[in-house]
């Protein structure tokens, strides 16, 4: 895979993301810098005021809509606010004006944003499959299950990591660990710089349970083996 150099990847914050669905590849992201300092992760809201996310943390962001800095990925998290994110016509536009080379990419609940789009039929996708209390309840129902219901057309899948090209989705809120790590493996690091930084996070054992729950709607091309 051709290595990005300098790969950068912007983080959609809103009212009401889930904390680790954007903390937890931009963590992945932030100990490989130490690696390569020229890899860049950036906080993109709306506009460039505060965003107050789930519990009440609140994050300022580096760039806003109308600031267009270029990335190699943008990441849509989960959390409540996707409810009304599916809704902002202004998001919608900003995805679409994205450069093809930028992959689109969500943890959790932020695929739905990519399938009220019509971004993802004909193409797999997933979303959290295990249910919070509410929408175990009669009145809720579970992620993965509103994803097939909001894109008939899209193949729902159960893997924890789901890459269809531009657009990777990941499953449950500690899915985003595996983007971070297979973000890195896009941008064409190798397997020996993937494992240092699973390493140095003391993530090494979960990351060998983990890594292979990856779906592709292309399976990756096999390395040509000698005669």
């Amino acid at each position: 895979m051709t290595h990005i150099p300098g790969f950068r990847l912007g983080i959609y914050v809103f009212k009401d993301a889930e904390i680790l669905d954007y903390a937890a590849p931009a963590g992945v992201l932030s100990v490989a810098r130490r690696l390569d300092p020229e890899i860049d992760v950036s906080l993109i809201g709306e506009t460039l005021r505060p965003v107050q996310t789930q519990a009440g943390f609140t994050l300022l962001p580096n760039y806003g809509f109308n600031d267009q800095p270029a990335l190699d990925a943008f990441l849509i998290p989960g959390g409540f606010g996707t409810r009304q994110e599916m809704r902002n016509l202004r998001l919608h536009q900003y995805i679409r004006e994205l450069p093809e080379s930028c992959l689109l990419t969500s943890v959790c609940t932020g695929s739905w944003i990519y399938a009220r789009m019509g971004l993802l039929d004909g193409l797999p996708a997933t979303n959290r499959k295990e249910p919070d209390r509410l929408e175990a309840s009669h009145l809720g129902k579970t992620p993965i299950d509103r994803l097939a219901e909001i894109a008939p057309a899209c193949r729902v899948s159960r893997a924890r990591v789901v890459d269809a090209g531009r657009i990777v989705t990941a499953g449950g809120i500690s899915s985003g660990m595996e983007l971070g790590f297979h973000l890195l493996a896009r941008a064409g690091y190798d397997e020996g710089f993937i494992s240092e930084v699973a390493r140095i996070m003391e993530y090494h054992r979960a990351r060998h349970l983990y890594r292979d729950d990856i779906e592709f709607a292309t399976p990756p091309a096999a390395s040509a083996e000698p005669a």
